[in-house]
């Protein structure tokens, strides 16, 4: 008992600290995107209600802009932690399950951008902590969620799979009903010509995981199947994969639909390396050590890079290669903008004009600004990071 207060004390504390960092990060480093922008001026979309809402009360600031998601992010572990109590033999492996799934880099990302990925993470972390409460589905939530995003077509296909192998005929009928309204509600993209995107997406869940940790993933996932440890959250997380890599023959796929629902048996793949770590002699235990210092390795540069990844810029060739050049420069920009006592622009970049708005400078007529050198501008303004010029625009008093 001791020992369980002693682990809960160190994930409580890890949370902590993880939370006050991305807290961080999202006041100093970060910018709003382009498509945050439309999410907040011009989309009429959950993200739209949860964004607003949060600058209402908080200010139009970077931080009441990304805190719903940091606190989505939060939730969902004390979600994930919930649920795998009594998963585990050894509480220490329930904390370093907890762990992993906390600093997954497409997890730890998605608490710190406008998008649904983490809140669609929160929702089915719900539904299965009320599963495993109750003993029951709950149609409630199932209902809530057609409301809340397209990718949850992918949850009632899982159930759907579910019911078939639990002879439970409501549900069934349920998830069959629910899944068909959210094709109704939301469509199912076939654009462009039929083109093999597989590569493309092993290639973000890879980046999403980290590359050993998918692959072993897969391998979790299949070992689960064959000898029929069938759980929900496998029958979700194995829906949502192989329903991306079949899609990924026809046409590209939009990973953030389908990756909240893959992360969430992190519990599953830590159980399975355990188990078979443990069953083995010590002297045959070498590619499993091998293959744990390499996933923690790989987990610890891509947090290292998360918080810290401007220096990457001195080292990137062409600046735009870098992984959130789209967040960055904004802020500094308008700051730069204020210090001229400038509050009133007009550009031929209206992507830029949009994100400036965020920051208070509004459309006006008596500067013009633009990404693109022309005849006759009055000042350059260059945002630098680290000594290297990497964001420039050109100035021109109108009025």
């Amino acid at each position: 008992m001791i020992a369980n207060y002693k682990y809960s004390y160190y994930f409580y504390t890890f949370l902590i600290i993880l939370i006050c960092t991305l807290l961080i990060k999202a006041d100093l480093s970060l910018s709003i995107s382009y498509k945050e922008a439309l999410n907040v001026f011009v989309n009429n979309s959950i993200l739209t209600i949860i964004t607003n809402t949060s600058m209402y009360f908080f200010g139009q600031n970077d931080i009441a802009l990304r805190l719903p998601f940091i606190l989505f992010y939060f939730f969902s572990v004390i979600l994930m932690y919930k649920i795998t109590d009594n998963y585990f033999k050894n509480e220490k492996d329930r904390l370093l399950s907890i762990i992993i799934f906390m600093l997954l880099p497409g997890v730890l990302s998605a608490s710190l951008l406008v998008n649904s990925a983490i809140i669609v993470i929160f929702c089915t972390l719900l539904y299965l902590y009320y599963f495993q409460k109750y003993n029951k589905q709950s149609y409630l939530l199932l209902i809530l969620f057609l409301f809340v995003d397209n990718s949850f077509a992918i949850l009632y296909l899982a159930l759907f799979f579910f019911s078939i192998k639990n002879k439970d005929k409501k549900l069934l009928y349920f998830s069959s009903i629910f899944f068909i309204i959210s094709m109704y509600i939301y469509g199912f993209s076939t654009d462009g010509k039929p083109k093999g995107f597989l590569v493309d997406t092993v290639a973000v869940y890879a980046t999403i995981f980290s590359p050993i940790l998918f692959l072993y993933f897969i391998y979790a996932i299949y070992r689960a199947g064959i000898k029929n440890e069938k759980s929900l959250s496998w029958y979700i997380s194995f829906t949502a994969l192989l329903l991306s890599i079949i899609i990924s023959f026809r046409q590209k796929v939009y990973i953030e639909d389908f990756a909240p629902y893959v992360v969430i048996s992190i519990p599953l793949m830590i159980k399975t390396f355990l188990h078979s770590y443990r069953v083995r002699l010590r002297e045959f235990r070498k590619i499993y050590n091998i293959l744990a210092i390499s996933i923690i390795l790989m987990l610890t540069i891509n947090v290292i890079l998360t918080f810290v990844n401007k220096p990457l810029y001195m080292f990137l060739p062409n600046p735009t290669k870098h992984f959130v050049y789209q967040y960055h420069f904004v802020k500094e920009l308008s700051e730069e903008l204020k210090k001229r006592n400038i509050d009133g622009i007009i550009s031929d970049n209206d992507e830029l004009l949009l994100r400036l708005r965020f920051y208070n400078i509004h459309e006006g007529d008596k500067y013009y600004i633009s990404t693109k050198e022309f005849y006759n501008y009055d000042e350059k303004i260059t945002i630098k990071y680290y000594g290297r010029e990497l964001f420039v625009v050109y100035l021109k008093k109108i009025k």
